[in-house]
């Protein structure tokens, strides 16, 4: 790779620093494998670069101005005018933009191994490819998966973790729908999980019902990607694995109240719900009374 190209690394912070004039006035922290990058900038042109992480630029409308500009993906350069579209970078591939007012837009950019994680029961991994597109055309599921992004990285609310872990795995398979060379490999799915890996994520999520538990990380102990897994689990129990894990909180609380003096605070965060709030309004919810009625019985 020439020594001239610039490398962004979304990994790290403020990764576009001297490719952009300004640096984003939103970024995301702390979620594993994908990242999101809030932009406002004057009109500006880029050196070339290439992303480490599969890059996707979205279009932000802005009322003041519609940015018009050329773009270079790839060894191609096509003129862009469609202010809501979106453009997709895949990591290693050269890429320079050159706008001609200013533009708001946002860069999510994801691990190239959560495509091959996620698609590894679907698709041959070897044919997994991410195909560059230019932004000439409107994604309304990428749009709105973004801004529920957004959303979380301005103000994130209960289960934050579990959320972000479930739109990046629906990015993920809109990814590989629609914008990769794969090649669908049939599987069946009519068993669910077998009952040894069944018992082994129940009891494993008996054992951490106190932490804030990932979908990912129960995927692993089946050794399949979080999306197989989730379906998987649901043909098994009837249920997604966010409702088993809401109802053994619930169902360990019952025993709580029954067998022990804690108060519900303590309780609630042995069990892992984030307050006593949470934990009345999930217990009225599943049991049909509040966790105080339910003691008193």
């Amino acid at each position: 790779m020439s020594e001239s190209i610039t490398v962004l690394n979304h990994r790290e912070a403020n990764p576009a620093e001297g490719l952009l004039p300004r640096p984003a006035v939103l970024s995301s922290t702390g979620w594993d494998g994908i990242h999101l990058e809030l932009y406002q900038q004057p009109r500006f042109a880029t050196a070339e670069h290439q992303h480490t992480l599969h890059a996707i630029a979205i279009g932000l409308p802005n009322a003041a101005a519609n940015p018009t500009g050329y773009r270079w993906l790839d060894g191609q350069r096509q003129r862009e005018e469609r202010p809501d579209g979106l453009a997709i970078i895949p990591a290693g591939v050269s890429h320079r933009c050159s706008w001609d007012s200013e533009a708001q837009f946002m860069v999510l950019a994801l691990e190239p191994a959560l495509l091959q994680q996620v698609g590894q029961d679907w698709v041959n991994p070897d044919r997994i490819q991410l195909v560059p597109q230019f932004m000439d055309t409107a994604d309304s599921f990428i749009q709105n998966l973004v801004l529920t992004l957004q959303a979380e990285v301005v103000s994130a609310g209960l289960g934050s973790s579990l959320l972000v872990d479930a739109l990046k795995t629906a990015l993920a398979i809109h990814l590989l729908r629609g914008y990769c060379e794969t090649q669908p490999r049939l599987s069946s799915t009519a068993s669910g999980l077998s009952k040894t890996k069944r018992n082994q994520v129940k009891e494993y999520i008996d054992a951490n019902l106190h932490q804030d538990l990932k979908l990912v990380e129960l995927a692993a102990i089946a050794q399949i990607s979080p999306a197989y897994f989730a379906r998987l689990f649901k043909q098994s129990e009837g249920i997604s694995p966010h409702q088993y894990i809401l109802q053994r909180r619930v169902e360990q609380a019952q025993a709580l109240l029954c067998h022990s003096e804690l108060s519900l605070a303590d309780i609630a965060v042995r069990v892992g719900f984030c307050d006593q709030s949470h934990l009345t309004r999930c217990f009225n919810r599943l049991v049909g009374v509040t966790p105080t009625q339910f003691r008193q019985r």
